[in-house]
């Protein structure tokens, strides 16, 4: 993939970029996911069944595609992170992102010197990005996007000092998890008013500081409220919920040509 069409160009164009978003541990789904249109895929090891192995097939399978590679990791698992873009991923995601030393530890992770102590391996992301090992290391350290995630009061209240570290290039927002800290655990309420707010506050912030703003949403109206507030990685569609919803809507087609009174279709 050559510099005028990376995933960090995009996004640093301003252009919106919609990823779907994988927790099953199944590369044909993130390979349907780009043919289907998706201009990027994000693989989820934090909470999603993926392990090293599968996301390395995963990886390959989404550039086979044609989308932008994703991938978020556990927290804090920085050595992960290497590893993951030395496979191929273009974008990695670190949830639960406090402080600015956090910050700094997993930028650094991602980027080779001097701007960071990444390892040199690299040659199944030039493979699947379409570059030999030269050209990948004049552009790695630019088009490599690291994403700190902001979940927490703390990191809000830290967010200016994450902001200031140079080696990162943006922020990823978990609605989910924000809400949750911003009620102190009283309540989940990801499409809340009080979370938007927060929201549109932190899109603001990294904006202003010239960095990416990226965020999970949970309906189509929040993709265009976030578009709004300035967001550019803006995840929408989750494999688990559309087999699910599939399932069901399939079930659903066929009920009427069962018996009424059999609510187990005979079995």
């Amino acid at each position: 993939m050559t510099e005028a069409t990376s995933l960090a160009v995009k996004l640093r164009s301003g252009k919106p970029v919609i990823t779907a978003w994988s927790v099953l541990a199944a590369p044909m789904l993130t390979e349907m996911f780009a043919r289907a249109g998706y201009p990027a895929v994000t693989l989820d090891l934090q909470h999603g069944m993926y392990d090293f192995g599968v996301a390395c097939d995963a990886l390959a399978a989404i550039a086979l595609g044609g989308a932008h590679r994703i991938a978020r990791i556990p927290v804090g698992d920085n050595a992960l992170a290497g590893r993951l873009v030395d496979m191929g991923a273009e974008c990695v995601i670190a949830p639960m992102i406090n402080s600015r030393t956090e910050a700094v530890d997993f930028a650094r992770s991602i980027k080779y010197p001097p701007v960071g102590d990444r390892s040199w391996s690299p040659y199944r992301a030039a493979a699947l990005s379409g570059q030999s090992s030269d050209e990948y290391l004049q552009t790695a350290n630019s088009n490599i996007v690291s994403l700190a995630m902001i979940e927490t009061l703390e990191a809000i209240d830290a967010l200016d000092d994450i902001l200031s570290v140079s080696e990162l290039d943006g922020i990823f927002v978990g609605p989910s998890d924000l809400s949750l800290s911003l009620s102190k655990g009283a309540s989940l309420d990801p499409n809340g008013d009080e979370t938007a707010d927060a929201c549109a506050e932190i899109a603001r912030k990294t904006r202003d500081a010239g960095k990416v703003a990226g965020i999970f949403c949970l309906s189509a109206d929040k993709v265009e409220e976030a578009v709004d507030q300035g967001f550019r990685l803006i995840s929408h569609g989750i494999d688990r919920t559309f087999v699910g919803e599939g399932a069901s809507a399939a079930l659903d087609e066929v009920r009427k040509y069962v018996s009424a009174s059999s609510d187990d279709f005979g079995y």
